[in-house]
């Protein structure tokens, strides 16, 4: 019986702008940049429409939301299964990740009002307690400036308690990434809760 012969795999030939989307999404498959930087030209603008239109984001938001949308095409286009267009596919995409962000977000808000609402051993005075409340707002105020993936870092870590090695797989970042995103963080932070005491 004669082996079946194996064929390598191969980016797609051709120009990207020309390629119908399917293709273009085949070629992602295999990891072809170039068909997916095609598929961002001619998609983006529409997806970012749909998220601005179906999830209340602020523009960086949505930036990031859209980004995130086309880098999980990389990895999610081998499961494109032809039932919808590659345009709607891309728009469910870009609803999971937006909802999965604002989740994120409304956790990091209770998380950070709670813990402006509980009263700590340190704070006994009324003075003390109107100064840790001004900390907690410097804190959220810089929290909400850090870079995404700064601040989904020390979200995950240091306020939601996930292990830095749980967190890493789920980012999908190798754990080495995680702790110095963690570390950057950590340290604008301290940089402007310590920049409002002096």
């Amino acid at each position: 019986m004669k082996a079946a012969k194996v064929v390598p795999l191969r980016r797609i030939q051709g120009a990207p702008e020309e390629m119908a989307d399917a293709a273009l999404l085949a070629a992602c498959a295999v990891g072809d940049a170039a068909a997916l930087g095609a598929l961002f030209d001619r998609h983006h603008s529409a997806v970012y429409r749909f998220v601005s239109r179906s999830i209340g984001l602020r523009a960086d938001e949505l930036d990031d939301v859209v980004q995130s949308t086309f880098m999980q095409v990389l990895t999610s286009a081998g499961a494109f299964r032809g039932d919808s267009s590659v345009r709607t596919w891309l728009f469910g995409i870009a609803l999971n990740i937006g909802r999965h962000h604002i989740r994120g977000e409304v956790r990091r808000r209770a998380a950070l009002a709670s813990a402006r609402e509980r009263p700590t051993g340190s704070a006994r005075t009324p003075h003390e307690q109107v100064a840790q409340q001004e900390q907690l707002r410097i804190l959220e105020r810089a929290l909400e400036s850090l870079p995404t993936e700064q601040r989904v870092a020390f979200v995950m870590c240091d306020l939601e308690q996930v292990r830095g090695v749980d967190a890493a797989q789920t980012l999908g970042v190798r754990e080495g990434t995680l702790y110095r995103r963690l570390h950057d963080a950590r340290r604008t932070l301290r940089a402007a809760l310590q920049g409002e005491r002096s």
